[in-house]
């Protein structure tokens, strides 16, 4: 590979960027696309984009013949507001399956290490971490407190930002309440639309892991774009 190449993948991947290498299997030729950064798409960066939805690499028939498109995507992201018992389940689940898992309670006997081993623990406000973190396209957020002050503003720092998926424990009159609260702070009802709540696909879910399956499940569908 092209050492300019290589530099450009390696920059793409500590920066957290999704990239595609894009090459044309008749002449050999290679290049970097980043198909979610451009405003105008041509068939291949569609098609980029596609693949790194997918998560799988493929390769398609062009104009100037079969191009294969190799993905470079972040590492799939979930951060979780509070450290409560369906948490304790939830965050091996999403470790299984590829998650950087990060729980964030400033209650700092809910968020222990006992509670949540090899889990990782911040101990800040969830607008304080989040804003830090920058959780983007290849992340997921879910607030599990049932308190309005830890979950509200993790819920505002992240409802005009790019995660793919935003989940919010509660009945629907909880749910209710919440989306008056951020109606009046300011938030559309396009941008509150956004949150999965109540959370989780409605499987008759009733303890903490049962409820933990349910909101993997659908924050699956949600980055398979299955929903």
């Amino acid at each position: 590979m092209d050492i300019n190449l290589l530099k450009e993948l390696q920059q793409a991947r500590a920066e957290k960027r999704q990239v595609v290498l894009a090459t044309n299997l008749k002449s050999g030729h290679s290049t970097i696309l980043h198909p979610f950064e451009e405003s105008e798409l041509s068939d291949l960066k569609i098609d980029a984009q596609s693949a790194l939805s997918r998560d799988k690499p493929s390769e398609i028939e062009t104009k100037d013949g079969p191009v294969f498109l190799n993905i470079f995507n972040p590492p799939l992201r979930l951060f979780i507001i509070g450290a409560v018992h369906i948490a304790q389940k939830l965050a091996p689940m999403a470790t299984a399956a590829g998650y950087d898992v990060t729980v964030i309670d400033p209650r700092r006997s809910f968020g222990s290490d006992f509670r949540f081993p090899d889990v990782k623990l911040d101990d800040r406000w969830p607008d304080e971490a989040l804003k830090d973190l920058a959780p983007d396209r290849r992340s997921a957020v879910v607030t599990l407190t049932h308190d309005a002050k830890l979950d509200d503003p993790a819920l505002e720092a992240t409802l005009r930002s790019d995660v793919f998926y935003i989940g919010a424990l509660g009945s629907n009159r909880t749910n209710g309440k919440r989306r008056e609260r951020l109606t009046q702070a300011g938030f559309t009802e396009q941008e509150i639309s956004r949150i999965h709540g109540p959370i989780g696909l409605d499987i008759g879910a009733q303890s903490p892991a049962e409820i933990a399956i349910s909101i993997m499940a659908q924050l699956t569908a949600s980055l398979r774009g299955k929903e």
